[in-house]
């Protein structure tokens, strides 16, 4: 696993707190719930394909078909 992964989670989360944060001073809580939903969305797409690459990677070393 690369670090480049865990910074692009971490940039997404610290940008999506503060989109969150300023859209909530704004009184628009439901859009800033949507952009956390948005974004949660976002890491579970990314992180559904790092979980991919492990099972092939994994059926590649034992050889499974």
């Amino acid at each position: 696993m690369s670090v480049d992964v865990i910074f692009k989670i971490a940039a997404i989360g610290i940008l999506i707190a503060v989109i969150t944060q300023v859209l909530k001073k704004s009184d628009r809580d439901d859009i800033a719930t949507l952009v956390a939903l948005a974004g949660l969305i976002i890491v579970l797409t990314l992180v559904i394909n790092m979980i991919s690459e492990l099972f092939d990677t994994i059926k590649n070393i034992f050889n499974f078909y």
